[in-house]
């Protein structure tokens, strides 16, 4: 059932009351569930359950709440395809509904709000303006609408006390991150936190998320692959931009052919590792929701609020760890690990052990076209992520600097909507194309 909302619920203490019954629930459920195996009963089976229960009021809360909390459910949503298959279908429901669905904010409020960011004559601007919106994300909500002019366009209206609930949001989540990796495992839930808080204040002026997608758009202009709509007006809360017409990449992952499954998942992978050289900036919201195939094969992209600078492109040291990786030159690859500051101060890596770990991570660049599957994910993080295994053991002493954080994010989130898709992508191709380092010594 869809709710009304004047706008996001805005009272701290009311909004840190709904995030921490997540943590709450979890924990309650654990604990009734170690009653029930002390009492005999199936583990497996109690195990799923709680699961479905937990993953259930993740999302439903986090949609709710929308601002910072909705923000982690839709960062978490990528890596869906990595849950295991008995626990996924419940995963898949709710996560798939976050990606595109929230409670609507009223047609009043969405006026109030084109008031304040396009002057009171705004109405001027359209021939026509919808008022019931197509798609809810975050921050705020799209309206299909006609532009003066005749063009189609999308209007994002960032909701009323966005920014507060935000920066709200993402304060008491990482008092709870710990406590996440009950319903998402291996997932590091306080980095991505730590990252969201970074880039806040830039993604709630929709003028930069504007001035980002101009410089896209401008480089994709006529591109034989990608679509980028152009910014037709832009304010600080309010952004118009031309309609894109496609097939969302949500439905290709649930009903798209091979051939369409295959080009997205190719094209996205291109994307993500060709934009840094070519725009100068990297795409750092991976979800379904901001992709879709256009008719004649090209994909199209949307919403730039969460873009990353990089005037250099990719650092050339990470195409030379893949590399290195891939050759199985362990010795060199674990000193660079350690130069680079990938190893955290005080602990020590042997080549043995980087090798054991990083080797499944390796399988998409072995063949000319890889098979990314949610089996092969699954296993590649069940690998990492066992906790009495020694490759977790290893990630202990491993670190991310801040510099690489919202990389291995993004091209972790390619991949983990390739598997959703059950894509065949030409990742070596592609790398040895667009990541520096990876062929050049």
């Amino acid at each position: 059932m869809m709710v009304c909302v004047a706008d996001i619920p805005r009272r701290s203490s009311s909004r840190t009351a709904k995030l921490a019954s997540i943590p709450l629930g979890i924990a309650g459920r654990a604990a009734v569930g170690f009653g029930r195996r002390l009492a005999g009963g199936d583990r497996d089976e109690i195990d799923a359950e709680m699961t479905a229960k937990a993953a259930e009021q993740l999302f439903t809360v986090l949609g709710e709440l929308k601002g910072g909390a909705m923000k982690l459910g839709q960062a978490l949503s990528v890596m869906e395809a990595a849950v295991p298959e008995e626990f996924a279908e419940p995963y898949r429901e709710a996560l798939t509904k976050l990606q595109a669905e929230a409670p609507p904010l009223p047609a009043k409020a969405v006026h109030h709000m084109l008031d304040q960011q396009l002057g009171t004559k705004w109405r001027e601007r359209f021939a026509s303006f919808d008022d019931v919106p197509t798609a809810s994300a975050s921050i705020g909500q799209v309206h299909r609408a006609v532009w003066s002019d005749g063009r189609e366009v999308a209007v994002k209206v960032q909701y009323p006390g966005a920014d507060e609930a935000l920066r709200a949001d993402l304060k008491t989540l990482s008092r709870f991150a710990s406590l996440f990796s009950t319903v998402m495992p291996g997932t590091d839930v306080r980095a991505i936190l730590d990252e969201l808080s970074a880039r806040t204040e830039e993604e709630l002026d929709y003028r930069t998320e504007a001035d980002n997608q101009r410089a896209f758009s401008k480089v994709f202009e006529n591109d034989p692959q990608f679509k980028v709509p152009r910014v037709v007006a832009s304010a600080p809360k309010v952004t118009v931009t031309e309609w894109l017409s496609a097939t969302p990449l949500s439905s290709i992952i649930t009903g798209g052919t091979r051939e369409q499954r295959n080009r997205a998942g190719a094209l996205l992978a291109e994307f993500h590792f060709s934009s840094p050289a070519r725009v100068g900036l990297l795409h750092s919201d991976p979800h379904p929701g901001n992709f879709m195939l256009l008719e004649d094969g090209r994909l199209g992209v949307i919403d730039f609020g969460a873009t990353a600078a990089m005037p250099d492109g990719f650092p050339p040291v990470l195409g030379r760890m893949v590399r290195l990786a891939l050759d199985e030159r362990f010795d060199e690859l674990t000193q660079l690990l350690y130069d680079s500051k990938f190893v955290l101060p005080g602990r020590t890596v042997t080549d043995q052990e980087i090798a054991d770990y990083l080797r499944p991570f390796t399988d998409p660049i072995r063949t000319e076209s890889f098979h990314f599957t949610r089996s092969w994910l699954q296993q590649a993080a069940g690998v990492a992520t066992d906790f009495s295994g020694p490759q977790f053991r290893t990630a202990r002493t491993l670190n991310l600097p801040p510099e690489y954080l919202s990389i291995f994010r993004v091209l972790l989130g390619s991949v983990g909507i390739c598997a959703q898709l059950d894509a065949y992508a030409p990742y070596m191709r592609i790398l040895t194309e667009w990541l520096p380092g990876f062929v050049d010594e």
